[in-house]
């Protein structure tokens, strides 16, 4: 039987990062051609299934969804932003960027800045790196004590329980990319001048960390893949995959979960006849 594409993309507790060929096209569009016909369909489909959210929580459905973006430099968070999110109404889309914390947010707790952007009832909302920086970021340069990043699975598992008990509907996605697809991009952004603002230097400290940012991603997967937020490993040294992938990710979930239009709360014959009679 032919897998779904989340089938194809979850991982569980015996993920592996360095095992997945980041090449890899085990579904879907063989072509650039291909994927980018691909996703004007999806884009018709995930547009009237995001307005049949929203329709539903209008009338009190509280469900949402969340597309949580995990990766490295380059790995092209950004780029499903703006090809993936950008398929759909803007005004149905809650879109944050959780960047180095700030010392408001270092005085609370670590979930305290995420909580505050968590979806709205019908909206999608798209976290673009998230909760997972305080195991990643925090644990390879040792910003925290290791008995505190550890912790943090726990606390990160029982807040997406949490948020799946309340109608978040959770997509977490590992943009995943090779070290040298990473290194091709970085001098792309060096050689173009309408790049180079997008490249920071810090990024090559954070490349020389590559072999133990694979073990904390890897070890991210294993103990934070649940049934209520499972993770999916998105194949992404080819741009026009990721972008196909994860919008057929999410076009997927959203057609499991099935967004229905209310009901009118009002008489609908009575209120054409109204409609009718109303002449100006």
């Amino acid at each position: 039987m032919k897998k779904s594409v989340r089938e194809t993309f979850r991982v569980g507790a015996d993920a592996d990062l360095s095992a997945i060929d980041s090449k890899g096209r085990p579904i879907g569009p063989r072509d650039k051609a291909a994927a980018a016909e691909a996703v004007r369909d999806l884009g018709m489909r995930l547009d009237a299934l995001q307005e049949a959210l929203t329709a539903e929580a209008s009338g009190g459905g509280p469900r949402s969804v969340l597309l949580v973006l995990q990766g490295m430099d380059t790995a092209g968070k950004g780029g499903v932003v703006r090809h993936v999110a950008g398929l759909v109404n803007p005004q149905g889309l809650a879109i944050a960027s959780f960047k180095e914390p700030t010392a408001e947010e270092l005085a609370r707790d670590f979930l305290w800045r995420i909580r505050e952007r968590v979806p709205r009832p019908g909206q999608i909302g798209v976290f673009d790196r998230s909760h997972y920086e305080d195991v990643l970021v925090a644990r390879v340069d040792r910003l925290v004590p290791e008995e505190v990043w550890r912790a943090r699975y726990d606390a990160i598992n029982a807040f997406e329980a949490e948020l799946d008990s309340q109608g978040v509907t959770i997509v977490k996605c590992i943009l995943h990319i090779s070290p040298e697809k990473q290194a091709e991009r970085l001098l792309e952004r060096l050689d173009d001048p309408a790049k180079r603002w997008k490249y920071n230097p810090h990024d090559v400290d954070t490349r020389l960390k590559w072999p133990q940012y694979m073990q904390a991603y890897t070890d991210a997967l294993r103990f934070c893949s649940t049934d209520a937020a499972p993770w999916y490993v998105i194949p992404s040294d080819r741009k026009w995959y990721r972008n196909w992938a994860v919008a057929a990710l999410l076009a997927e979930t959203l057609t499991a979960m099935g967004p229905r239009f209310p009901e009118p709360d009002f008489d609908l014959e009575a209120e054409k006849a109204r409609v009718k009679a109303a002449v100006v």
